[in-house]
C-alpha cells in the first residue's frame, strides 16, 4: 500500500518490504551511539558531562556530534539555564519522548535475547598507546 506520495507504508495486515519513513527513522536512530544517548535521556534531562559519564566508551566528540544530529532531528532539546556558571541540559522533546516507548520496548527485547556488550574504554588524548 502507498500513501498519497506513492511511498510504501505499513497497514493492518500488510507490510511492504520497504518503507521510506522507517528508513528515515533508522538513518537518525541507527547511527552509532544515538540509541544509547536517547535511552539515557528517557528518565531525566542530563548535562553533557553526566551524559558522557552515563555511556561507557562514548567519547565527548562523538557525543557532541550525536547531540547536534538528534537536535536537528528534533528528538533532543538543548536547554540553557541562565545562571553563573551557565548550565546546559539535554532533554527529550515530545517527538523524542514518543520514540522513548519504542526504545524501552527494544530494551526489553534486548534483555531477553541479546548478550551484553562490554564497552571498550573511551580513547582520550591522555590514554596510553598500546604496544604494537
Amino acid at each position: 500500500m502507498s500513501d498519497s506520495d506513492g511511498a510504501s507504508v505499513a497497514t493492518a495486515g500488510h507490510l511492504d518490504p520497504y518503507c521510506p519513513y522507517f528508513a528515515a527513522a533508522m538513518g537518525v536512530v541507527g547511527k552509532r551511539w544515538a540509541g544509547e544517548v536517547l535511552r539515557a535521556l528517557i528518565p531525566d534531562p542530563l548535562r553533557f558531562g553526566a551524559l558522557a559519564s552515563a555511556i561507557p566508551g562514548l567519547t565527548e566528540s562523538t557525543l557532541s556530534l550525536r547531540l547536534k544530529e538528534l537536535e536537528a532531528a528534533e528528538l533532543v532539546g538543548r536547554v540553557v539555564h541562565s545562571e553563573r556558571p551557565v548550565r546546559v541540559e539535554y532533554r527529550l522533546t515530545a517527538k523524542g519522548r514518543a520514540l522513548g516507548a519504542v526504545l524501552l520496548d527494544l530494551n526489553s527485547w534486548a534483555l531477553e535475547w541479546m548478550t551484553p556488550v562490554t564497552a571498550p574504554p573511551a580513547v582520550t588524548a591522555t590514554s596510553p598507546v598500546p604496544p604494537t
